[in-house]
């Protein structure tokens, strides 16, 4: 396996150049060379951030992702001892993820393995799932935040005759399922309660349309009293994550029209099916269907506005 350092091995002056240096080589083809893997900054910094946001803006799929200074340590205890069925975990710490005290809190699992770290991830606004490779006989376990950048996969088009390549796709508008969260915590001296709204635009959650509805309900979580201010704001971002979309796309295609299998968890671009929802899209599932000389997909898609920020998408 090949580790590009951009931690250690790099002084503080030289960060970007290490990256623009580096992201050619993660781009390239990859076939009969050794496995990579990048070592990024701490992600709670700012270099961290600016690491991570460079991959993903580029579109590299790493073999493995080495992040420094983990203190997601509970969900690394876990997956490691699945390590023999070649499960190969990628955490990414929350940055406000804050290290029980055990003499103030042991955390303990209720459930399975799976129940438990989904639901951190939930708790953190964060997702978690199994994908297979990057080589046969291994997968690999993501926990971290729902990435919505990259380069998006060609385009699903409709209503343009010969180069329709979907069976069906609908879309649908629903401004109430947006909510603003307001976290609530107790300053330190006087014990009153502040109330702080929380927005649900992230460097990872990019905005994908020009115009996001006005967000009709606001969402006061009274159980943040008790929490510090750093683990009521975490509270307030997973809702605000978990809460963001109000464009929802259903559809399904044929792999052999479309030319490829259409990947979940990507962006994807649309063509024809109109100005509120042309553009880029977040695909949330897609559900295969195979039979004996057909092969099928659904899926669905999701974004948190209206009308295209890019002016044409990949075909």
């Amino acid at each position: 396996m090949a580790t590009l350092d951009w931690e250690d091995s790099v002084p503080p002056a030289r960060k970007e150049e290490a990256r623009q240096l580096c992201l050619p080589y993660l781009k390239s083809d990859r076939r009969g060379g050794p496995l990579r893997c990048v070592r990024p900054n701490s992600p709670r910094s700012e270099e961290g951030l600016r690491d991570l946001l460079a991959l993903l803006e580029a579109g590299v799929r790493l073999d493995a992702l080495m992040v420094p200074k983990v203190e997601s340590a509970r969900e690394l205890l876990i997956l490691a001892k699945y390590a023999a069925f070649g499960v190969v975990p990628q955490v990414i710490p929350s940055i406000l993820d804050i290290p029980p005290v055990p003499l103030q809190q042991i955390p303990q699992q209720w459930g399975t393995d799976y129940a438990y770290i989904k639901n951190l991830a939930d708790e953190a606004g964060y997702v978690f799932y199994l994908e297979a490779g990057p080589t046969a006989g291994t997968s690999r376990a993501y926990w971290g935040p729902e990435i919505r950048v990259g380069e998006p996969q060609p385009a699903l088009t409709t209503g343009m005759d010969a180069q329709t390549n979907v069976e069906r796709l609908s879309f649908s508008f629903d401004k109430e399922k947006k909510s603003i969260p307001i976290v609530f915590f107790q300053e330190g001296v006087t014990k009153a309660p502040i109330g702080i709204p929380i927005p649900d635009i992230t460097p990872l959650n990019p905005p994908l349309g020009l115009v996001p509805p006005l967000p009709p309900n606001t969402t006061h979580l009274h159980n943040t009293g008790h929490l510090s201010a750093a683990e009521a704001l975490m509270a307030g971002l997973a809702y605000a994550t978990q809460h963001s979309d109000s464009v929802f796309g259903d559809g399904q295609l044929d792999v052999a029209k479309y030319g490829r299998l259409l990947k979940s968890r990507q962006l994807v671009g649309v063509r024809g099916a109109g100005l509120p929802f042309d553009g880029l899209h977040y695909v949330k599932s897609v559900t295969h269907e195979i039979e004996r000389g057909s092969y099928k997909q659904s899926f669905k898609l999701a974004r948190n506005a209206l009308i295209s920020t890019v002016p044409t998408v990949p075909t």
